[in-house]
């Protein structure tokens, strides 16, 4: 397997379209942990191209469950990898980051949100 790490900045918008939910195993049903034993969640995400009007919907694994995300919000996303794998001829990529976030509660912690609500001419 090959990881290559996604520079986000240069994928444009990012928005949840999939809720998290733990990623479980087809074959099993159970929910799949790392090797920590910490519960893989997943998330789908619509990424829409700087360059064009194309837009893919892929799936990110997190190891910890993203929380107040919901379908329609932007999100920022930590630490994107892309994953090159080969199983038994088939071959695919999936995606993989540190953590999930919505753009909201990102600007809130650098003191974003705090700009945005006071630029509207409230006094």
């Amino acid at each position: 397997m090959q990881n290559i790490p996604v520079d986000t900045a240069r994928l444009g918008t990012i928005m949840c379209v999939v809720p998290p939910e733990p990623r479980i195993n087809t074959e099993t049903g159970q929910v799949r942990t790392d090797r920590d034993g910490n519960t893989i969640y997943v998330v789908g995400v619509s990424v829409r191209q700087l360059a064009n009007r194309r837009a893919d919907v892929i799936e990110i694994a997190v190891p910890v469950k993203p929380v107040g995300l919901a379908e329609g919000m932007r999100v920022t996303v930590a630490d994107l990898i892309a994953v090159a794998w080969e199983i038994d001829g088939r071959k695919g990529t999936s995606f993989r980051a540190s953590g999930i976030t919505s753009e909201a509660a990102a600007a809130a912690v650098s003191g974003g949100a705090v700009k945005a609500k006071s630029a509207g001419g409230e006094n």
